[in-house]
């Protein structure tokens, strides 16, 4: 449900902004949202004791001197008591704008550290599959084999040993 409001609220604020605009936009929220991550300006920000007002000049005190139409933007959260979407309007603009670039971000989850050619050689497949230019970062973990994932696009391709084993021992097992 906080999707399809924060989409609304993304889509009033696309209309009035142009491209370089919404990019200022969304580092500027994503900023804001990162806020969240601390509890107690979350605990702030949502608590029903304090007034929406007063949530509205604590977030707009943060982005002083920013764009007009962001300004009017917050306040018209905090009248509706919508301060608390922001994180997820900051997500559902980013994602809007790696639309608009055909630009993504994806993941790629390993054991090993790929070099800087495999990782290269990853995205121009991915390029060639989706047709969209995809920036791949890769985050360390335990899974023996490789999983890439590129959320907004919704892929997500795992390749690990211990299923390349199952499949040959099913396949062996059937053959018999």
């Amino acid at each position: 449900m906080e999707e399809l409001i924060a989409k609304r609220y993304v889509n009033a604020l696309s209309e009035v902004a142009s491209f370089e605009q919404k990019v200022a936009y969304s580092e500027i929220l994503t900023s804001i949202a990162k806020l969240f991550e601390d509890e107690k300006v979350a605990e702030r920000l949502t608590s029903p004791l304090i007034t929406s007002a007063d949530k509205t000049t604590f977030v707009l005190d943060g982005i002083k001197g920013s764009d007009s139409n962001l300004e009017n933007f917050i306040k018209i959260l905090g009248e509706n008591s919508r301060l608390d979407l922001i994180p997820t309007i900051a997500k559902s603009l980013n994602q809007e704008l790696q639309k608009e670039n055909n630009n993504y971000d994806g993941i790629v989850s390993s054991s090993n550290t790929l070099s800087d050619e495999d990782l290269a050689d990853l995205q121009e497949s991915l390029k060639k599959y989706t047709g969209s230019t995809i920036n791949l970062t890769q985050v360390q973990s335990d899974l023996e084999g490789i999983k890439i994932s590129v959320e907004d696009l919704g892929i997500e391709v795992n390749f690990s040993k211990q299923r390349v084993k199952e499949q040959l021992i099913d396949f062996i097992t059937k053959s018999l």
